[in-house]
């Protein structure tokens, strides 16, 4: 069976502090986190990666990227644009900010015919996932009226950064780690106590550090993908509810809306590995000082691709 990895890599990353940190050296030989993410990818099975991206930056980054990973794998690319709305909608007048992952997957319509999993290219998740995921893609099929989806539940104390607060998808499951609810939430980190604190205060009553947490590494079909076009719609036609310069479409929320209504599944699996990813530029060398780490343990050949 033929799977797709689609990678995220169109994000602004504001709090990076400027530069296109999706393109950020990690590696001793100018690797960059997409690709380990990649290398994982293709050890588990995946042969063909999509690359969302925006078109201002898609020569610096098949230069440093891309090009180099067609080598290796079917490569194609998808182009994210803030302009890009169904016929009859336009830009709020001076919004700027992306609109969000879900958009982000609603370009690869037509282009992704196959069972996917979905990354952000700036984060680092680990091979397990990888191999779980897949697994699931390939024992698993579509369904008409129900989506069959999975996603990576990484433990929250895993995926936390000592330079400030994440955002992350809090989850909640039953008993067989089937997704029961997500909330989005901002403003995560650990206190000087050791406790979590949130931006959210319904969420602040129940968190820990052990829940599980989405980091945006989902599995699905393509009939995902065409639902997120009347999805889509549908939130633009409610977009004057919120603040339109800001309010996003985002995956986390589209997923707990077909919860709510029993038109998806979601199989957690759970994954021990630790997260890593620049959110901030401080960051950086904890990242650099990781795939070090995982290098010499070897993880990874020091020269990825050879």
């Amino acid at each position: 069976m033929n799977t797709t990895l689609i990678i995220m890599a169109a994000g602004i990353g504001s709090r990076f502090g400027g530069g296109i940190k999706q393109l950020t050296e990690m590696g001793k030989n100018k690797e960059l986190i997409i690709d380990y993410s990649i290398y994982d990818a293709i050890q588990a099975g995946f042969n063909k990666v999509v690359f969302i991206i925006r078109k201002d930056i898609e020569q610096e980054f098949k230069e440093k990227i891309g090009n180099r990973i067609s080598q290796h794998i079917q490569v194609g690319y998808v182009y994210q644009d803030l302009n890009d709305l169904p016929e009859g909608y336009s830009v709020p007048e001076g919004r700027k900010k992306p609109w969000g992952t879900g958009q982000a997957i609603l370009c690869c319509k037509g282009i992704v015919k196959e069972p996917f999993v979905i990354i952000n290219a700036d984060d680092y998740y680990g091979k397990e996932a990888f191999v779980q995921l897949h697994e699931y893609l390939i024992s698993h099929s579509s369904s008409p009226d129900h989506f069959n989806m999975a996603m990576a539940g990484f433990i929250l104390k895993n995926t936390l950064s000592k330079n400030g607060t994440v955002t992350r998808g809090i989850c909640v499951v039953d008993e067989d780690l089937n997704l029961t609810d997500i909330y989005e939430t901002r403003g995560i980190q650990e206190n000087e106590h050791g406790k979590i604190v949130c931006d959210n205060e319904s969420v602040q009553n129940w968190i820990t550090k052990d829940h599980f947490t989405s980091m945006n590494m989902w599995a699905g079909y393509p009939d995902f993908i065409d639902y997120l076009q009347e999805s889509f719609i549908e939130f633009l036609n409610n977009l004057n509810n919120f603040d339109p310069q800001t309010k996003e479409y985002l995956l986390p929320e589209i997923v707990g809306q077909l919860l709510e209504k029993n038109k998806a599944s979601v199989k957690v699996l759970k994954t021990n590995d630790s997260w890593f990813g620049i959110t901030y530029m401080e960051d950086k060398q904890r990242v650099q000082n990781e795939f070090a780490q995982l290098i010499e343990k070897g993880v990874y050949p020091e020269k990825l691709w050879d």
